[in-house]
């Protein structure tokens, strides 16, 4: 996890740019040594928005296995899972 002033994303928009691109992680801006912005690259923004989905569907699942919906096989599952990570690597 990085921490940097807001002020260097002004003066260094490029390094901080590439911070974001070499570690994947969000980089959080302070303002008067207080956190104000978080910002990280597209591609890692997308690549997490899928895992939260996935997550989300797995989770559904439990809940809706839990509560007597229709279940699904592990072969059905994992194909799934295996078409949601193939279009997250897209």
């Amino acid at each position: 996890m990085e921490i940097i002033p807001s002020a260097e994303i002004r003066l260094n928009y490029n390094g901080v740019v590439e911070k974001c691109k070499e570690s994947g992680e969000p980089v959080y801006l302070t303002r008067n040594g207080q956190g104000e912005l978080v910002v990280m690259d597209i591609a890692s923004f997308e690549k997490k928005q899928q895992e939260l989905k996935a997550q989300q569907l797995v989770l559904e699942a439990l809940a809706d296995e839990l509560f007597g919906s229709k279940t699904y096989s592990n072969e059905e599952v994992f194909s799934d899972l295996d078409k949601m990570l193939s279009e997250a690597k897209k």
